[in-house]
């Protein structure tokens, strides 16, 4: 028998935050699941239930109904944090079964990413060093140039990219750490030689001859605070018109975080071409992306298997390869 984290008859609230408090234990970060939680206790208190154990199928049903979901996506995450909240009740003996019984909503116009190619991202680069500067916005160009290039380069997320200190950037042994990722996790990542001469452009031209603080962050206008994810993305998607890029039937408009998936889909594009397995190296890219479950970079698999013959034409156009090599792709 388990020992339940929390006593029979504890409140909805209490009973809640053990649930999170176990999966913080667990290395999840839970923020949005804990506002969709809250959301469940607010409708609960609404409609006079108190005891988890009481909630049947039906309330569950109004719940969800409650809180429209236009995406399939953002009503089926809803319906897993249920899911996972009674599962564990189960589990832990609160309850004796889960009433969630709704089941997902099928995805029929699953968004496939936009995959920039290199004379691509080197436009977007290009672009980008060409913003002005602003009374404080110093080295803005520098700044957006570096941050596009990590992005594409080293397929790593925004937020680690902004999150990035002086002291993550070890050019000795040409490595990033990048520390609290969205597992909670920490991680080293290499680069080459193009990278390394990159950053060392950048810190000799953003922070002079100073020796800057290993813990002042790596991207920032203001002494001492970083550049927002936000700011980046707002930046990104100002910049993407003047980049002329052809539009693709079926593919929707670039976003910042297809910087990633370039990174990756390329990755396994370049495996194809050396005659390699991408699934027999899924693990490696799972590591170097930073996913916990090698399962989350599968889907890129997928994304390569729909978009192959496109993105195999345009690097083929890009390379000035025959067609007959590019069939080998």
């Amino acid at each position: 028998m388990n020992t339940p984290l929390v006593p029979v008859g504890a409140s909805v609230h209490q009973v809640i935050n053990a649930f999170l408090a176990y999966k913080r234990s667990l290395n999840r970060k839970y923020k949005t699941e804990e506002a969709a939680l809250h959301l469940l206790e607010r409708f609960l208190a609404t409609a006079g239930i108190e005891d988890l154990a009481a909630v049947t199928a039906q309330d569950i049903d109004r719940f969800l109904a409650s809180r429209p979901r236009s995406r399939p996506r953002s009503y089926n995450h809803l319906l897993g944090v249920l899911q996972r909240f009674f599962g564990w009740l189960v589990m832990q003996e609160l309850v004796t079964k889960t009433p969630v019984s709704a089941g997902p909503r099928r995805n029929t116009g699953q968004r496939i990413p936009y995959i920039f190619n290199l004379a691509q991202a080197r436009r977007l680069l290009e672009t980008a060093r060409q913003l002005p500067d602003r009374p404080k916005g110093r080295h803005r160009g520098l700044i957006y140039e570096t941050v596009f290039a990590l992005l594409y380069g080293l397929g790593l997320r925004v937020g680690e990219v902004a999150r990035l200190k002086v002291g993550d950037v070890d050019l000795s042994r040409d490595v990033l750490m990048i520390r609290q990722t969205k597992f909670a996790k920490d991680r080293l990542v290499p680069f080459g030689p193009h990278m390394a001469a990159r950053l060392q452009r950048y810190l000799a031209e953003h922070f002079g001859t100073s020796s800057p603080d290993a813990t002042q962050p790596l991207f920032g206008f203001t002494q001492g605070q970083a550049v927002n994810s936000g700011t980046i993305s707002q930046t990104f998607h100002a910049l993407v018109p003047k980049l002329a890029l052809e539009s693709r039937p079926g593919v929707a408009a670039p976003r910042l975080h297809d910087l990633r998936h370039s990174f990756a889909v390329g990755t396994l594009l370049r495996w194809y071409r050396e005659g390699a397995d991408p699934s027999r190296r899924l693990l490696h890219l799972a590591t170097f992306l930073g996913h916990v479950d090698p399962a989350s970079t599968a889907v890129y698999l997928t994304i390569t298997s729909e978009l192959l013959s496109e993105a195999s034409a345009q690097f083929r156009d890009y390379a000035h390869l025959s067609p007959a090599a590019g069939e080998q792709l």
